[in-house]
């Protein structure tokens, strides 16, 4: 008999996508998020957009009519012994805002197991690779204090390949797939821990859909894998691909950033996988770039970094300052990557100078 879990997820807009796929186990999850998100998801749940192959339309995941039960609040009054699993589903500046601070911090002391659905991993799940200077990775972070009481046992990193988007016309509890793939989680270092991880992965696989023709298999499904690395084959795609959205006056779909100098993108995309290997991925673990390529062609917007960027945000996730450092200690650089990483940071002091 399959035990059903309390679920705390730190963020409501992608954090919905995954909750979707966990609600079908029976599960129970509280959502984080602000109040104006909190008291439309209270009243009316959360909708998921999922496109499926074959299916002229995309079917719609409705919270309400899933067998588990989603709650969502603020951050504050939350105590996080109460929860089996902690998700952290919001962009890494967020996590110093008050309120989510404190929360982070209650969950890190509280030694609830925690899986980061970020681009950027938390600074723990990197202390889980080992041979690394930590210390000197931390100006990567918008601030890296937030992280300080965790221990890096507790923490494990699960990539958020699938890609979506809220509808700007729509209530912004819907949530629509853009690219339905899967989310690949690494285990814990306990045994207990990644048993939490691969019972979700079964319920997840379980879950069927009623259509007027019958019950269908859903995609976005939730993979657990032994390596820690497995994640990191998001990095890049990120390097080659989403950082590369960003101009010096603007912004680019993921498809031109990759497809409009395909030799360029090859150049970056092999550089980072080479750095994971270096650090002790098997290539088995990552993704061969062809297959990256291929998914770029259907990546029709900016990425949200870009986006964030232009409209005129102060921080962003930094996993191109995070690949940067990192490859530096191995006494590696790539011209493109230090070119993207200095005009990042040169954009954001534009952004942080029109904010003062």
């Amino acid at each position: 008999m399959s035990k059903t879990y309390n679920i705390l997820l730190m963020g409501a807009s992608y954090g919905s996508l995954l909750a979707s796929k966990l609600l079908y186990g029976g599960h129970k999850i509280h959502l984080v998020c602000l109040p104006p998100e909190a008291e439309l998801i209270n009243a009316e749940g959360f909708r998921v957009r999922l496109p499926v192959r074959g299916r002229k339309d995309p079917v719609v995941l409705d919270s309400r009519q899933l067998p588990g039960k989603v709650t969502a609040s603020g951050a504050t009054g939350i105590d996080p012994k109460d929860y089996d699993l902690v998700g952290l589903c919001m962009q890494e500046p967020q996590y110093r805002s008050p309120g989510v601070r404190e929360l982070l911090d209650a969950v890190a002391k509280a030694k609830v197991p925690c899986m980061s659905i970020m681009n950027m991993p938390p600074l723990p799940y990197i202390k889980r690779i080992p041979g690394l200077d930590y210390e000197a990775l931390r100006p990567a972070y918008t601030d890296a204090t937030v992280w300080d009481s965790f221990d890096p046992a507790y923490m494990t990193l699960n990539s958020p390949d699938p890609q979506a988007i809220r509808p700007p016309e729509e209530k912004v509890n819907v949530l629509m797939v853009t690219l339905p793939t899967n989310f690949k989680v690494s285990r814990f270092d306990n045994e207990a821990h990644t048993a939490i991880l691969r019972q979700l992965e079964r319920d997840v696989d379980a879950a069927r859909f009623d259509t007027p023709e019958g019950k269908i298999e859903l995609p976005v499904k939730l993979r657990v894998h032994d390596s820690i690395f497995v994640p990191l084959a998001k990095w890049a795609m990120l390097l080659a691909g989403n950082y590369r959205c960003i101009t010096k006056d603007g912004m680019r779909t993921a498809q031109e950033a990759v497809h409009s100098d395909i030799e360029t993108s090859r150049s970056v995309y092999t550089f980072v996988n080479d750095l994971c290997v270096k650090l002790g991925a098997n290539p088995a673990d990552l993704v061969p770039f062809e297959k990256y390529a291929a998914a770029a062609q259907s990546l029709t917007r900016p990425a949200s970094a870009a986006r964030a960027l232009n409209n005129g945000v102060s921080y962003i996730e930094r996993a191109d300052k995070l690949v940067q450092l990192i490859a530096k200690q191995k006494g590696l650089s790539h011209p493109v990557i230090d070119a993207t990483v200095a005009l990042v940071d040169s954009r954001l002091e534009a952004n942080r100078k029109k904010a003062s």
